[in-house]
């Protein structure tokens, strides 16, 4: 089965790292993405603070247009871009008035039964972590790993439907698939401050310490996110944080599938390490994961 794939802003510029290690992954397994033709901007948080129609439309084009091209499912691995797709749908599925000003908008129907996926939901549960587990050719053995799901990938429930908004464990079990380890800890879905990074800075290092320092409590080696702006806000602001609050972090923060690629033995040069601010070369190499 062909998967329409939503990389959205974000994977085609600072976070290509994700996107080079999501395809990675599903080159690995047989899982075959097909970029939607003229996608978009799902408007992330500034369309819908806008106007509530624009923050629909946005991501709504983008399903139509997956729609459009034969496609039943799309796969978003950004969690914002997630988010915004999967509610657009909700939108639309439970309001005749949203769906009709929608089609008014953009001039057509969009298949109501369209899936949207993040990456977790297509290891999960359409290819199965049973199934992958088989397919480990580098267990990541002895690397402990702080999963951290923020907040736009589990809330609001009735919306994502993915996982527990209080403990999910989705991203943990899919850890224990590469066979490292991952970490009880306290953080693992609280905010990092997301955008709020630009007018409020110093209330993201705040936020952004207290995950840190979680994780670091816990004993993760490192930390392994899904969102780009989380890692944004993990990896880049620790050297500010380290000079506003006389710390010492340096601790990698790597994507979900950069970790999955890694276990499924794809070479570490091919999977973007070298653009993370926190470099993890010294920690992979003393786990001999490379």
């Amino acid at each position: 089965m062909d998967y329409g794939y939503f990389p959205g802003c974000s994977l085609h510029s600072t976070a290509k790292e994700f996107n080079i290690s999501t395809k990675a992954v599903c080159d690995e397994i047989d899982i075959k993405l097909k970029e939607i033709d003229d996608w978009v901007c799902c408007g992330a948080t500034p369309a819908h603070n806008t106007k509530e129609e624009l923050g629909i439309a946005l991501p709504y084009s983008n399903l139509l247009s997956a729609s459009g091209q034969g496609l039943d499912n799309v796969v978003a691995p950004c969690a914002a871009c997630y988010n915004r797709l999967k509610t657009a749908k909700h939108h639309v599925n439970n309001s005749e008035t949203i769906k009709n000003r929608m089609t008014e908008i953009l001039g057509d129907e969009i298949n109501t039964d369209i899936k949207v996926f993040h990456v977790l939901e297509l290891l999960r549960d359409e290819y199965g972590y049973e199934k992958l587990k088989t397919m480990v050719k580098k267990p990541l053995k002895d690397l402990k790993v702080a999963c951290y799901y923020g907040c736009l990938l589990v809330r609001p429930t009735d919306v994502v439907n993915f996982d527990d908004p209080e403990d999910p464990v989705s991203m943990d079990d899919l850890v224990t698939v590469t066979g490292a380890q991952p970490v009880q800890w306290s953080h693992k879905t609280e905010c990092c401050g997301a955008s709020h990074a630009i007018p409020q800075t110093n209330v993201v290092l705040e936020l952004v310490r207290r995950i840190l320092n979680a994780a670091k409590i816990a004993g993760a080696d490192c930390i392994a996110v899904a969102c780009p702006l989380c890692h944004v806000n993990l990896d880049m602001r620790q050297s500010q944080i380290n000079n506003e609050f006389m710390t010492e972090f340096k601790t990698p923060i790597l994507y979900i599938t950069q970790l999955v690629a890694l276990s499924l033995g794809v070479d570490y040069k091919k999977l973007g390490f070298e653009s993370h601010f926190n470099e993890p070369f010294t920690l992979l190499k003393e786990k001999g994961i490379i």
